[in-house]
């Protein structure tokens, strides 16, 4: 039966021209470009409480380091390379061979090797742990650096993810679902399972934007982070929040809950000078992402949020909290 170390190898173990010294050794070594920082993140996923157990293991390895690729991006931060942390409660050729398949793809895209990691036996379901490193130059990207009167922005349509996500919840309750509910599950289960880390437009808002934020736990949860962060207010306008057009058709107060307080987003979430507006538009367009300004940073610390009458919503959806 194959060992620790052979699962290693056969998956786990790829060229990486640009480390030093990666997967095999003690500790990966790697080079930090002159006048640089290094940016780091880490993310814990585990079976049953962030992924269900049927999940397409191409698509599980894909988003295990999506979040986290989503981290440096929120930074402004190139990837370098990234660590594995892998407990599983049996040796699984297949799974294994499908889930490296979706982590590598993503890794080559971003130029983001595996430089190392660790591998276990785990009694209780499979338990996944991401590190990634990043270079990264000052100015730096952070949540506490709004401004007054700053644009707010986002990346992406928001909703999708969540509304895939209840929909599977309910299906593994044993609730049956009907076949409007099956067709909107198909059209939004790859934005919960396979989201697309905002790295390139992360380096382009370098220079551009003030405060940063990846939506991994609702639109409203983690603007709240930036305006906490900044000592500062916001007014967001819901009409002008885009929203995934599979989710359209929901009800109105169904699909306003999956777009401010739905998570597993990975869009960027940011705020920037007025004066920056072009530049802005410019970047998204070589990102290929149609970037949309939904509020602005105000003085006081109080979020308030609009609806299509300019009336403000009073009874607004919390985020996710793995706690609460």
């Amino acid at each position: 039966m194959a060992g620790e170390f052979d699962l290693i190898r056969r998956f786990f173990t790829h060229q990486a021209p640009s480390v030093r010294v990666g997967v095999g050794d003690d500790c990966a070594v790697f080079d930090v470009e002159p006048g640089a920082q290094l940016a780091t993140s880490t993310d814990l996923l585990l079976e049953g409480r962030h992924f269900f157990s049927d999940i397409d293991p191409f698509k599980l390895g894909h988003k295990a380091l999506a979040v986290n690729l989503s981290d440096l991006g929120a930074m402004g931060a190139r990837p370098i390379g990234c660590l594995l942390g892998l407990g599983l409660p049996n040796f699984n050729h297949s799974w294994l061979e499908r889930f490296s398949a979706g982590f590598h793809a993503l890794a080559n895209k971003y130029d983001c090797p595996l430089i190392g990691g660790d591998t276990t036996r785990s009694e209780q379901g499979i338990v996944i742990s991401v590190t990634v490193f990043g270079s990264v130059r000052a100015p730096f990207l952070t949540r506490a650096s709004a401004c007054d009167g700053d644009d707010i922005w986002v990346s992406g349509p928001l909703g999708a993810a969540d509304v895939a996500l209840s929909l599977l919840m309910r299906a593994q309750q044993g609730e049956a679902l009907s076949d409007p509910e099956h067709a909107l599950l198909e059209k939004t289960r790859s934005c919960l399972e396979m989201p697309a880390p905002r790295v390139e437009l992360g380096l382009s808002l370098r220079n551009l934007a003030h405060a940063v934020i990846d939506i991994s736990d609702g639109l409203l949860q983690d603007l709240s982070h930036i305006l906490q962060a900044s000592n500062k207010g916001a007014i967001l306008y819901v009409s002008q929040i885009p929203v995934n057009p599979a989710i359209n058709h929901l009800a109105p107060a169904q699909k306003r809950k999956a777009v401010l307080g739905g998570g597993d987003v990975y869009e960027l979430c940011f705020t920037a000078p007025a004066s920056a507006r072009k530049k802005i538009c410019m970047a998204g367009n070589e990102s290929g992402l149609s970037l949309s300004m939904i509020g602005s940073i105000t003085s006081g610390n109080k979020l308030k949020v609009l609806d299509e009458d300019l009336i403000e919503i009073q009874d607004l959806p919390s985020g996710f909290d793995h706690f609460r």
